[in-house]
């Protein structure tokens, strides 16, 4: 006989089977469209998984197996070694369900979780969505994100605003294992295209935002972006310096890249270089792309 708190595919016709509704946010909302590598091929069947407390009950598992093993003060593996995603594994993961809270399940087992999801690549994938995902960080995201673009957009001192928001953004990194997570992986799952392709969508749906931002200063402050540069370039450019010094900080604190007592990072540093050789002022600017400007200030002496 199946437990009753087994982690079992969902029956019925409802979307949201009985206890989801009881779950703690944000589980009990709809998980339909973050959890993208359920092992169900229709649509419907899709839905009912994504939205069953069983499938909740391996969310909750992995997001306390990441914050105990990729949080500050994680555990390491064997002799003090890392894990990477062995703390991952089908077995681990199903144990682990044993220690959730009520009102979620509490018994799992490896041949549920497959029966969820196929492969522990596909369950990786998505706990990474279901890490990332917006509503992990409301409120606090919505009030961040309001004081962010009036700082920067109309803010009087933009120089403190890029430096405070630029520590605020590396600090957190520092400390949340959903982005330790994501950063492991770029390194650790080359040849694999679902954990790649949840990466690469985490990114697109977290750089989007930033570029609305991005946008609005741009319009606000009457610049304008070199000749030849985007705002993807923009994007991706601060993007890829946030992720070397969270990097850095996470593998080197002595290195100084942040600066948690007087609350700088070297990220502000970096982020202003950035957009002060990315941007110009509109209606005055020089016409010469990035190349050119960099040209004409070091080779000038060289002629």
């Amino acid at each position: 006989m199946t437990d009753e708190n087994e982690p079992r595919p969902p029956g019925g016709t409802a979307r949201f089977r009985p206890g989801k509704r009881l779950l703690p946010y944000p589980y009990n909302r709809d998980l339909s469209g973050v959890l993208r590598h359920l092992n169900r091929s229709r649509p419907e069947y899709r839905a009912k998984l994504a939205n069953d407390p069983f499938t909740a009950a391996y969310l909750a598992a992995g997001m306390r197996l990441l914050e105990r093993h990729l949080g500050p003060g994680a555990q390491g593996g064997p002799h003090g070694k890392p894990f990477l995603l062995s703390f991952l594994s089908q077995r681990t993961v199903a144990d682990e369900v044993a220690n959730n809270p009520r009102p979620f399940p509490r018994r799992g087992k490896p041949r549920s979780l497959r029966h969820v999801w196929k492969s522990q690549s596909d369950f990786v994938a998505d706990l990474i969505n279901f890490a990332v995902w917006e509503e992990n960080y409301r409120p606090k995201y919505r009030r961040q994100r309001v004081a962010n673009t009036k700082r920067l957009v109309k803010g009087p001192d933009f120089v403190h605003a890029v430096h405070e928001i630029a520590y605020e953004h590396t600090a957190d990194g520092i400390e949340t294992p959903s982005v330790r997570l994501a950063l492991a992986l770029m390194t650790s799952a080359d040849g694999d295209v679902e954990v790649k392709r949840a990466i690469s969508s985490m990114y697109e749906e977290y750089l989007g935002t930033w570029k609305e931002l991005y946008a609005d200063v741009l319009r606000e402050r009457g610049l304008r972006l070199r000749p030849g540069l985007t705002l993807d370039d923009l994007a991706n450019a601060l993007s890829a310096a946030t992720d070397g010094m969270i990097l850095r900080a996470i593998g080197d604190p002595e290195a100084d890249v942040v600066d948690h007592d007087g609350r700088r990072s070297l990220f502000g540093t970096v982020a202003l270089a950035i957009v002060h050789s990315f941007l110009e002022p509109e209606g005055d600017e020089s016409g010469l792309t990035l190349e050119e400007a960099v040209s004409a200030r070091f080779d000038n002496g060289s002629r």
